[in-house]
């Protein structure tokens, strides 16, 4: 019974700083290029990221880009502002990294599995990768910042 009490109270002070570690990931950050900012949230339990400003220079006539990329030519005429490209990441404690997501690439028009991990707590990196292989892919770093 002693350790059962000891049990419950280890768990008590370990769970809340898992999930604290799990949602370090939230915020907005700037994409490797500087050219939009992303903000990532915690949605059902897993993390999505929405493109939530782009640089007024990538704007054409006044507005922002387009999705003309898309694979799907009836979203090739939505605008990437309020985009939401990156979906499903979920914590793994135990490798320090989120995984099980998929990042959207509106250059490309590709969808990508992805993880994610923190090099320091400004600078995160990002993999997207392809057939379930995390070697055959591209990496980025988003970078922290405000909206």
């Amino acid at each position: 019974m002693k350790k059962l009490i000891i049990l419950l109270f280890l768990a008590a002070y370990t769970l809340p700083a898992l999930a604290q570690e799990a949602d370090k990931i939230t915020g907005v950050w700037w994409n490797e290029e500087k050219t939009s900012k992303i903000e990532i949230e915690k949605k059902d339990g897993k993390y999505i990221g929405t493109i939530v400003y782009i640089i007024p220079e990538n704007y054409e006539n006044g507005e922002p880009p387009k999705d003309d990329e898309n694979p799907d030519e009836s979203l090739r005429n939505r605008s990437i502002l309020g985009l939401q490209i990156l979906e499903g990441l979920e914590y793994n404690s135990k490798e320090e990294e989120w995984e099980n997501g998929e990042i959207y690439d509106p250059k490309s028009g590709n969808t990508y599995d992805c993880y994610a991990w923190f090099e320091n707590d400004d600078l995160l990196k990002l993999k997207g990768f392809v057939g379930g292989i995390r070697w055959l892919g591209r990496s980025s770093e988003w970078y922290r910042t405000e909206l």
